[in-house]
């Protein structure tokens, strides 16, 4: 098992709030995974200096959590032609936010200004489509899953942490919309699908 240094800890405890937090994801390259798919935990993350958005939410969680908020992480669930994102929440005041690492433009922070759950993860809907033909493709979020009550090493650890991905599989999902209202969606339109396609990092593939 891995641990963070003095030096390392000393630094993540710099980052006292949200807004700095956030920052510091944005400074992590995007993990293509060009090797092979990982779930670093954070002290990997952190060293190899690239994440992809689990492994952001991750790391966010854990930087949340020495700050005194439960590491919590959600998933959106899109349609099966388009990527799940994950994203870490924050509460403050009784208002939810979350963290968010992402290529594109879209599916990013989020203020703490929102009610519940529900109407935070409702704030990414209009973004999440496919710029291939601006079809709206979030439909379901998971319920917040708190990072302490899983039994593994989850700061620390590794291997890769496929048990928080299969933890995502399994735990509740709310539906964001019925199936009857799918078909009275409309489409993103090309000023938007344009602005889609506008990235941080450039690969050969759209990764959230």
């Amino acid at each position: 098992m891995l641990s963070f240094t003095k030096k390392e800890l000393k630094f993540l405890k710099s980052l006292k709030n949200p807004l700095k937090i956030q920052d510091f994801l944005d400074t992590f390259e995007f993990n293509f995974e060009e090797k092979g798919q990982t779930i670093k935990s954070p002290v990997l993350s952190l060293r190899e200096k690239n994440i992809h958005c689990l492994e952001g939410a991750i790391l966010a969680a854990y930087i949340l959590k020495i700050h005194g908020h439960k590491p919590l992480i959600l998933r959106l669930q899109a349609t099966k032609d388009d990527w799940d994102h994950i994203i870490a929440l924050y509460k403050i005041d009784g208002l939810w936010g979350a963290l968010s690492k992402t290529n594109h433009y879209t599916l990013r922070y989020r203020e703490p200004v929102y009610r519940d759950v529900r109407e935070l993860v409702m704030s990414y809907f209009h973004e999440y489509f496919l710029n291939s033909n601006g079809e709206k493709t979030l439909r379901a979020y998971s319920v917040p899953l708190d990072l302490d009550k899983l039994k593994i090493n989850w700061v620390g650890d590794e291997e890769d942490l496929w048990i928080i991905d299969d933890k995502l599989d399994e735990i509740k999902h709310y539906a964001v919309i019925e199936n009857k209202a799918v078909k009275r969606l409309r489409k993103a339109d090309i000023i938007e699908r344009t602005a889609g396609e506008l990235v941080e990092y450039k690969n050969h593939k759209k990764i959230l």
